[in-house]
């Protein structure tokens, strides 16, 4: 339970009904300094506050909030929030609603805020002077009250406690230069990819094109000779054959790097993680049985269902099992289990392979990066990439000479809320 401070002002005006009029002038006088001193306290804050009724009208708003949103202080009790920013009203339906969001204003000037609203309930009572309010002056400005917000209230009879008065608080928070710094950062970081992306994909070009290079100078040398020994349809035949592996292996490098560059979006439906992983060891089945691979899977029978785009997360699957299988030269144990909570969906791949370096461990995700011989470096991206598409993310821990754990997470398909960039 909060605590609460009762101060001398408290005690006070728990015993108006006893002052005398000395002691009530006194009384508003303290209220009206107080007033002041709190006005005070919300103008020095760096956030907009503002206070709306159920319709959108601004009851009070700090300078702050004047100034972000182009207020004008003898409008303000005109000015409906609703009209300002469309689509807060829909999100009312709920007794005590909390929004957060960003928002976008053109006026004054452009700017990116954070919003953040939440509902407040007031109980009022009635004064004498009120008898004559009836439910159909509900929500109509207080003609006695002379300062330029529109004052409301309750209708109530006989000095019982009225309906309560549904009021909004709203957070305002100027994020216009975080924003800029951000997407800033981010196309840094996209262009700094690019970067690694090509001299990553020069590189592994080289290779290929250097032995295209050879072994076509040799089969040039070879056509040239006037007469042919009895050997050359089968040099021939062998440095023709290495070109064509040299072409394959061009193009996989191409794909590949296709691939991570230009990520198809995932074609998202309702999935059960058990059935796409059971398709995926199907397939992989005789490999792991002739590379002696013990797979132990524990996945229970009443798992959540997730959103995803099966074929592609297939791709992660098989990445990963791939991955697992090449770690473990002499056979091995795979171990894979799943578990869900209220939030999200959990799928782990545990081998007992040769672990991974702790130096290696942070250049994972890092394009062309890769610790197998022959290997593009762009696999465990690919799968970052997709499981960022799904909304997921994805854990790696390992052990030299132990092994290594990935875990992937998965939101629940009635917990989604967004996909991650």
């Amino acid at each position: 339970m909060p605590s609460h401070k009762h101060t001398s002002l408290d005690r006070v005006l728990g015993r108006i009904d006893t002052l005398d009029p000395v002691n009530l002038a006194n009384l508003a006088q303290r209220l009206a300094r107080e007033r002041r001193l709190f006005e005070d306290i919300f103008d020095t804050l760096q956030e907009g506050v503002l206070l709306v009724d159920a319709d959108g009208h601004i009851d009070y708003a700090n300078q702050t909030a004047v100034r972000i949103l182009g207020l004008r202080d003898e409008n303000i009790a005109d000015t409906i929030l609703w009209r300002l920013v469309p689509g807060l009203r829909p999100t009312l339906e709920t007794e005590t609603p909390i929004v957060t969001r960003e928002i976008e204003l053109t006026y004054p000037e452009l700017r990116t805020l954070r919003l953040y609203m939440v509902g407040l309930r007031q109980e009022v009572t009635s004064d004498p002077g009120s008898a004559g309010v009836t439910p159909a002056d509900e929500g109509r400005p207080d003609p006695r009250h002379d300062h330029g917000r529109s004052a409301r209230r309750a209708p109530s009879a006989g000095g019982t406690p009225a309906l309560p008065v549904r009021r909004f608080a709203v957070i305002l928070t100027d994020i216009t230069c975080d924003r800029a710094a951000t997407e800033a950062r981010i196309e840094d970081e996209r262009l700094e990819s690019l970067r690694h992306l090509a001299a990553g994909v020069a590189h592994e070009l080289g290779n290929p094109l250097n032995s295209l290079t050879i072994h076509l100078q040799l089969i040039e040398r070879r056509l040239k000779k006037p007469k042919p020994s009895v050997d050359t349809p089968a040099a021939l035949a062998d440095s023709i054959a290495i070109c064509q592996q040299e072409v394959q292996r061009l193009d996989g490098i191409i794909s590949n790097f296709l691939e991570a560059l230009r990520p198809r979006p995932p074609d998202l439906a309702e999935a059960n993680l058990s059935d796409i992983l059971a398709d995926v060891l199907d397939f992989q089945k005789h490999e792991l049985e002739n590379r002696r691979i013990a797979v132990e899977a524990e996945i229970p029978d009443a798992l959540p269902a997730i959103m995803a785009d099966r074929d592609q997360l297939k791709q992660v699957f098989f990445n990963l099992i791939k991955n697992a299988v090449e770690s473990m030269h002499d056979g091995g144990e795979l171990r894979i289990k799943a578990r869900g909570d209220d939030e999200h969906v959990y799928l782990l791949f545990g081998d007992t392979g040769a672990g991974i370096k702790q130096d290696d461990l942070v250049k994972l995700f890092q394009p062309y990066h890769t610790t197998k011989p022959g290997g593009h470096g762009l696999g465990l991206m690919i799968v970052q990439r997709i499981m960022r598409a799904h909304g997921g993310q994805i854990g790696i821990e390992s052990k030299e000479n132990v092994g290594t754990v990935v875990t992937l997470q998965f939101p629940r398909k009635d917990r989604r809320i967004r996909m991650l960039k």
